[in-house]
C-alpha cells in the first residue's frame, strides 16, 4: 500500500540491535565462554553431517522428559495439551473500570480481514446507540469495505504511474504488487474513509456474500489490477518516446487509468452491490428500546457528521504506539501506505508501552472505547478468549527457551500487528495498575465468552502495538509529537506497515 503525502520523502531503517546488548541480553556471554574454537564443525561445507543426526537422536532419546513429550504430541494437538487451563480460570470476565453502555450485537467479520472497520463502526456506533436508544445496531461495514476495494485499486494504479520508472523486479514494485487490494487496514485509513464517504446503518447496505467471504474476490480483483499496472507500464514506455512533454503523458496515463478503473468499479458492483454515494439520501427507520418508530433522511456523510462527530471525535483521535525498535517521543509513518490518495497519512506517535496502559484507563474512565492493534495469533485461544503470554507452555514441552524481545520479534518478522479491536474494561489493582482488559472482538457471539476476550497485562505489555485516542485524553507530549513533527518514514515493508 502507500502513503499518498509525507513531509519527509527519505526511508529510513529502523535501529540495529546492538551486538554487545544482546550478547549480555540472552546470556550468550557463558555461550562463548564455553564454545569450543578447536573443535571442526563435521562438514566444510556446511551442509548436515548423517553422523550428526545420530549423535543428536543418541542424546536426545536419553532425556525422559523428551520421551514422554514424544508420546504425547505425536497423537495430541500441540494447542490442546500445552494450553495452562488454570491461566483461564484466574483470568475472569470481571473488570471494576468499564464503559457504562454495552453495544450490540456482537459483530462478525466472517471469512475476511475487515477487523479494522470493524473495531472502528463498533467504536463508533456505541455513541450512536447511546443516543438514539437503540437496544441493537450496527452501522455498515460492507459500505465501507467497498469504498475502500475501490480507492485501494486506484491507489494501486497511481503508485504504478509513479513508479513506471522502476524495474518490475524491484522491492519496492514487488512489495506492492503483492497485496495490492487486501481487506487489512489502519486506523487512519478509517478516517479517510469516513471524510469521503462518510458511513450508513448496516439495515441501508447489508452483508453480501462476498463482503464476509472476500477471498474470491480478492483474488480476481489482484489478478486484472496487475495486469492494469502492465498496461499502464507498456502505455508510459510508448509515451516516453513520444513529443508530448511529461505532464500530458501523465494525463494521458490518467485518462486510461480512469478505463480501467471502470472494470474495478464493475467487479465491485457485481459481487458487493452498488453502494449510495456519499452524497445521495436515504431514510433509515428504527426502533428505540421502548418500540418507538422513528426515522432519519440524510446523507451517508451526513449521518456520519450528525451521529458521531459531535458524540466521539473521530477525526482527531490519532495512534500511539510502542515499537521499541526505534526512539520514542517521535512521530513515524510507513512508506507507500494508505487507501485513498491525497488522503491522511497513517501516523504514529512511538511511547513506552506503560503510557499506552495510561492512555487506555484514561480513555475507559471517560467512557471511551478504545480501538487498538495487536498480535493476536500469539499466545491466545478463540474459544476461552483468553490472551496470556503463559497460555501455552511449549518451553517446558519442547525443553527450549523462547527468548525473543518484542523489538526483536519485529526485526525478524516474528510479529506484527494483525488484527484490530475494542477495549470495553480494564481492571485495576489497589494501585491502579491494569492487571485484565475487556476486549470486543468481532468474530462473532461463539468466540470467547459471548464475544468477548480477556486479555492479560503481560499479554498487553507484548503483542499490542497500538492504541487510538481522542486528542481531548491526550497527552501534551504526544500531541507535540503530533502536531509539530516530521514524520520518520519507515520503509514500505517494515513490520508497521502491517494492515490489521
Amino acid at each position: 500500500m502507500g502513503a499518498s503525502s509525507s513531509k519527509v520523502e527519505n526511508v529510513i531503517k529502523p535501529k540495529e540491535p546492538n551486538a554487545d546488548k544482546l550478547v549480555s541480553q540472552h546470556g550468550l556471554t557463558d555461550v562463548f565462554d564455553r564454545l569450543d574454537l578447536n573443535r571442526r564443525a563435521p562438514t566444510s561445507n556446511g551442509a548436515l553431517a548423517l553422523d550428526s543426526l545420530k549423535d543428536w537422536e543418541e542424546e536426545v532419546s536419553k532425556d525422559p522428559k523428551i520421551s514422554l513429550a514424544r508420546t504425547i504430541f505425536q497423537q495430541t494437538p500441540l494447542a490442546t495439551a500445552l494450553k495452562n487451563d488454570i491461566n483461564i480460570i484466574k483470568a475472569p470476565h470481571v473488570f471494576n473500570t468499564t464503559v457504562p453502555f454495552t453495544t450490540a450485537p456482537i459483530t462478525s467479520q466472517n471469512s475476511s480481514g475487515r477487523c479494522w472497520i470493524f473495531a472502528t463502526t463498533n467504536v463508533l456506533r456505541h455513541a450512536i446507540q447511546k443516543k438514539l436508544d437503540i437496544e441493537s445496531f450496527q452501522l455498515s461495514q460492507s459500505y465501507l469495505f467497498f469504498y475502500d476495494k475501490l480507492e485501494k485499486a486506484n491507489y494501486y494504479l497511481e503508485l504504478s504511474i509513479e513508479n513506471t520508472h522502476l524495474p518490475l523486479n524491484d522491492r519496492l514494485v514487488e512489495h506492492l504488487a503483492t497485496n495490492p487490494v487486501n481487506d487489512g487496514g489502519q486506523y487512519d485509513m478509517s478516517i479517510n474513509l469516513l471524510t469521503t464517504y462518510g458511513v450508513i446503518p448496516g439495515d441501508i447496505f447489508p452483508e453480501s456474500h462476498s463482503s464476509g467471504n472476500s477471498g474470491p474476490l480478492n483474488k480476481i480483483l489482484t489478478t486484472r489490477l496487475r495486469e492494469h499496472a502492465l498496461i499502464l507500464r507498456r502505455l508510459h514506455k510508448s509515451l516516453v518516446t513520444s513529443s508530448f512533454d511529461q505532464e500530458t503523458r501523465k494525463h494521458i496515463l490518467r485518462s486510461k487509468k480512469e478505463e480501467l478503473m471502470k472494470e474495478v468499479w464493475q467487479i465491485l458492483t457485481i459481487t458487493l452491490r452498488a453502494p449510495p454515494s456519499p452524497d445521495q439520501e436515504f431514510t433509515w427507520e428504527y426502533l428505540d428500546k421502548s418500540g418507538n418508530a422513528k426515522s432519519w433522511t440524510g446523507t451517508p456523510k451526513e449521518f456520519f457528521r450528525e451521529f458521531t462527530s459531535k458524540t466521539y471525535p473521530a477525526l482527531e483521535a490519532f495512534s500511539l504506539i510502542n515499537d521499541p525498535r526505534n526512539d520514542y517521543g517521535k512521530l513515524y509513518t510507513v512508506d507507500k501506505l494508505g487507501n485513498i490518495w491525497g488522503g491522511r497519512p497513517v501516523l504514529y506517535v512511538n511511547t513506552e508501552i506503560e503510557r499506552l496502559k495510561a492512555a487506555v484507563v484514561k480513555g475507559i474512565k471517560a467512557g471511551q472505547p478504545i480501538f487498538f492493534g495487536c498480535d493476536v495469533g500469539k499466545s491466545s485461544d478463540k474459544e476461552s478468549g483468553l490472551m496470556d503470554t503463559n497460555l501455552y507452555d511449549y518451553e517446558n514441552a519442547f525443553n527450549i527457551s523462547l527468548t525473543l524481545t518484542k523489538a526483536e520479534r519485529l526485526q525478524v518478522k516474528e510479529s506484527a500487528m494483525t488484527h484490530a479491536m475494542v477495549i470495553t474494561a480494564v481492571h485495576l489493582d489497589s494501585a491502579g495498575k491494569p492487571v485484565r482488559y475487556k476486549v470486543e472482538n468481532s468474530w462473532g457471539e461463539t468466540a470467547g465468552k459471548n464475544g468477548y476476550f480477556v486479555m492479560s497485562d503481560s499479554w498487553f505489555e507484548e503483542y499490542v502495538y497500538q492504541v487510538v485516542i481522542p486528542r481531548q485524553l491526550a497527552d501534551r507530549d504526544h500531541l507535540n509529537v503530533l502536531d509539530k513533527s516530521d514524520p520518520v518514514v519507515l520503509p514500505a515493508w517494515d513490520p508497521m506497515g502491517a494492515l490489521a
